[in-house]
């Protein structure tokens, strides 16, 4: 075999990382089509698929721009694309999703404006709301507008990332054209509600109308808004970290700075406009003709979630979901001690179907008791009002031990984790901040009990972050132990993180990105030797990690029957004969992001089930610090086998990949379709637990006796 057709072999089941992403948030838009989900929440759908991309360009398109500015040698291993060729690949793919953005948008405003909510122009203003928005022009939006216009004597404006302006192409008296800005206040409501409140005008089409009048002497030629994206994808260079007397958290918020002024990898606009106009513009606007979209859907999406909270209840609620308050779980007793509860028996949280609360209600037991010593916690992402950080500075104040290991640079989350960390510090909190290298992305905490001379733990490790706000919209797990195996692994975890050493051995859990690839790969393996006795169910959001695709390759041949279910990026092609024809990737986007890991190796007794923080990755193998933790518990077990059983028959959200990348929706007309996320809703997967009695005094014994006669 020539080496041209060994390269060309390795390619044969794998897909480009950056296409896969854009089919995954076609579905997300997709479900904006979907007639079954209220119109309100279409809507929302939409905007969700364009902060998505928003952050595609920040991201993905930054960092390709920059690989493929410095001119390096990298090579795609699921293509063998360089960057320029996957920038050409993604350019190419971008237009068809925005027009089928406008096209769905349009088609969801419709169906809206039946209940009477409409997103109106200025010039489709009745003349009482014209008088309306024009007093509210005059008062709110007028005093605090600053126009300028660039020429010789006015240097170009920075223009902000997302932020909406609106650009004019001007002339003087003098005949000579020059380009206009107004930027639109981010102080202001973005949604002005008329007043029938149905109707409504986005900020920036009054901006466009009343642009005219801002220009002075200036006449305005040709107007439209327009937004531009900027490279987000900020480098922690960690040679620059190397002044002792400048802490991480103050290096952090330097580095962040940087971030405002990046380069501009996209530039939107409302509408096309003139060769004259677009000439002018890119004088200031320094992008290639590729990088500019018009888009006749609004450039800020985020309007959606204003518009929803100002529309009166009696409108938006036929329109909505019905609303849905996670329970808690059958199987634990509100009246008895969360850590008493998990001694007798491992218990499990399913988010969002199940309440945060029982664990908030463990960290404050915690922070209460007398023989609790520490507690010690990694922190990825915090909800912006966090119980869980005020459970652990009352813990501190307290004078238990704790130790958060915060991770600054969770992506978008920086600013708000740093002021946290101040926080923690405050109350009397140990906080560290992990590894120059490796992003700490695991979720554990240990509480740690000193009784009668000897030490005990609680263990909880889960799938998602500790964030309130989250628990409520993804679907996550949360096992919560007193496992003498897994309380000493997170014991001698934290031990490491404290002295920066990755390379520590643990009995139970499978800790990256030393431990859980080759551990994973064994546990492959397994599977691989028996053959099509074999069984593999794997649950993540995405998969990318050329080994990791290489080994389930490699089962598939073998005859193993492989069920994947990943939500997004999935760089392994199914149904290629005689490689992955073994292989089925269900993918399921739906009311709520599915954001648990679960791996599950073998059927029956000799099962092998663990809960994860890792997708199949490379950052997270390999570049992070991520952990995987068994499940002993047979209810448990049972649990986590119904999630992925129900998730395998859903007709409803599912969609199939197919071999040349691209997904079918599995509901098939006449079919009684299973929503999972409904199944999950509707049935809780926990036991009811059984109240035991409180044990009575001897006076109320004697009592009872007397009251019997």
């Amino acid at each position: 075999m020539s080496k041209g057709s060994e390269m060309k072999q390795t390619y044969l089941y794998t897909q480009n990382r950056e296409l896969s992403w854009l089919r995954f948030n076609q579905r997300v838009l997709e479900e904006a089509m979907d007639e079954s989900v209220p119109a309100l929440e279409r809507l929302k759908f939409i905007s969700i698929f364009s902060t998505n991309l928003d952050e595609f360009f920040m991201i993905r398109v930054g960092s390709l721009f920059d690989i493929s500015s410095a001119a390096v040698d990298d090579i795609d291993n699921k293509t063998g694309w360089t960057a320029k060729q996957q920038l050409h690949q993604i350019y190419q793919t971008i237009p068809g999703l925005i027009e089928r953005k406008a096209n769905i948008y349009a088609a969801v405003c419709e169906t809206l404006s039946q209940s009477g909510i409409q997103d109106v122009s200025y010039g489709e203003l009745s003349a009482s709301e014209a008088k309306f928005v024009k007093r509210y022009f005059n008062e709110k939006i007028l005093p605090i507008l600053s126009p300028q216009i660039v020429d010789n004597r006015h240097p170009k404006p920075h223009f902000r990332n997302k932020q909406l302006y609106v650009a004019s192409l001007v002339k003087g008296k003098d005949n000579k054209k020059s380009i206009a800005f107004i930027p639109v206040p981010l102080l202001l409501s973005q949604v002005i509600m008329l007043p029938d409140e149905k109707r409504f005008i986005r900020i920036e089409n009054i901006l466009l109308e009343m642009a005219s009048t801002l220009y002075g002497q200036y006449k305005e030629i040709e107007s439209c808004i327009l937004a531009v994206t900027r490279n987000a994808d900020v480098s922690f260079d960690p040679e620059k970290f190397e002044d002792a007397d400048t802490d991480f958290r103050t290096y952090m918020k330097k580095i962040l700075k940087k971030r405002s002024s990046l380069a501009i990898v996209r530039l939107e606009l409302s509408h096309k406009i003139s060769n004259t106009f677009s000439k002018e513009l890119l004088k200031i606007i320094d992008v290639e003709n590729r990088q500019i979209y018009a888009d006749t859907t609004p450039l800020n999406m985020k309007y959606v979630f204003e518009l929803v909270k100002k529309l009166p209840d009696k409108i938006k609620e036929p329109l909505c979901y019905s609303s849905y308050i996670p329970k808690w779980p059958n199987d634990l007793d509100k009246n008895s001690s969360m850590i008493e509860q998990i001694r007798e028996s491992d218990k499990l949280l399913f988010f969002p179907f199940d309440s945060v609360d029982p664990f908030i209600r463990l960290l404050n037991e915690a922070a209460d008791r007398e023989d609790v010593v520490s507690i010690k916690i990694t922190i990825y992402r915090l909800a912006s009002s966090s119980k869980i950080i005020r459970a652990l500075c009352r813990a501190a104040e307290n004078g238990k031990e704790v130790i958060a290991l915060m991770e600054l640079r969770a992506r978008f989350d920086e600013e708000n984790n740093i002021a946290w960390s101040a926080m923690l510090e405050e109350a009397g909190c140990k906080v560290i901040y992990g590894f120059e290298n490796y992003k700490c992305h695991s979720k554990i905490c240990l509480i740690t009990l000193r009784q009668k001379g000897k030490f005990r733990f609680i263990t909880q490790i889960g799938t998602g972050n500790y964030n309130e706000k989250t628990n409520a919209m993804y679907t996550d797990l949360s096992l919560m132990s007193a496992n003498d195996r897994l309380g000493a692994d997170a014991t001698a975890f934290f031990r490491n993180m404290m002295i920066e050493n990755l390379e520590g051995e643990y009995s139970d859990l499978l800790v990256a990105p030393l431990g859980m690839k080759p551990a994973l790969i064994r546990l492959i393996d397994e599977q691989i030797e028996k053959g099509e006795e074999g069984y593999i169910c794997i649950k993540v959001n995405s998969i990318t990690e050329r080994d990791m695709i290489e080994k389930l390759a490699e089962a598939s041949r073998a005859g193993v029957d492989v069920q994947l279910i990943v939500r997004g990026i999935c760089c392994i092609r199914p149904g290629i004969i005689d490689h992955t024809d073994h292989i089925v990737v269900n993918s399921i986007v739906g009311r709520y992001l599915e954001h648990a890991r679960i791996y599950c190796f073998g059927k029956g007794e000799e099962m092998k089930l663990y809960i994860s923080s890792a997708d199949l990755m490379t950052r997270n193998l390999r570049h992070r610090v991520e952990i995987a933790a068994p499940i002993y518990d047979n209810d448990i077990k049972e649990m986590i086998l119904h999630i992925l059983q129900t998730q395998l028959a859903d007709t409803s959200k599912a969609s199939l990949l197919q071999p040349d990348g691209t997904y079918v929706r599995k509901n098939k007309a006449g079919e009684v379709l299973v929503d999972s996320q409904q199944v999950f809703m509707d049935q809780s997967l926990h036991k009811q637990v059984i109240v035991k009695p409180k044990k009575k005094g001897f006076a109320h014994f004697i009592q009872n006796i007397f009251k019997s006669r």
